[in-house]
């Protein structure tokens, strides 16, 4: 078992700055094959509570140029985590046990991207469904004795529903 703690804190404004630094970082080591780079996650919802870590987009090219950039990355302190569990993901991590940032990298199109930065903007949208969120994400990382699979499991159905709405949101 691993020794990372899950910890839910009060949002902090400094999250959006600590992306845009990082988001520098990455765009100088993989160029031309980052498309887009966006915030994610709940790090990226001005006051959602969320585990402190950035989550980072990086909409590109190919996936086989972004593989070829891994040592760039790597450099960064990234860890390579390959798919990572997702098809046509690459996912990078920084920070081991102490994370700090993740990179979910995908192809330019991929229905994955969509779909996180739909969900992102429909809890800026909605303030009171994001409030609800980081109630459901404290209580869950304070009963999931630091089991990221129970932490996961505990948010999956609040996030399938409003998944669905914000897609429905978005036309």
């Amino acid at each position: 078992m691993s020794n990372r703690i899950i910890e839910v804190v009060s949002y902090d404004p400094k999250w959006a700055d600590l992306f845009e630094l990082e988001s520098v970082a990455i765009r100088y080591v993989v160029g031309q094959v980052a498309v887009n780079i966006h915030h994610i996650g709940s790090t990226s919802v001005t006051g959602l509570a969320a585990k402190p870590i950035i989550d980072i987009l990086l909409e590109v090219t190919d996936l086989h140029s972004l593989d070829l950039l891994s040592p760039d990355l790597i450099s960064l302190g990234y860890e390579s985590k390959g798919e990572f569990g997702i098809v046509g993901r690459r996912f990078f991590q920084k920070g081991s046990n102490n994370r700090t940032h993740h990179i979910h990298a995908f192809k330019v199109g991929d229905s994955h991207v969509a779909q996180h930065i739909v969900f992102r903007d429909y809890l800026i949208a909605h303030p009171d469904i994001a409030t609800e969120y980081g109630k459901l994400k404290k209580k869950v990382a304070l009963g999931c004795n630091n089991d990221p699979d129970s932490y996961c499991s505990g948010k999956n159905d609040f996030i399938k529903c409003h998944l669905h709405q914000s897609l429905k949101f978005r036309t």
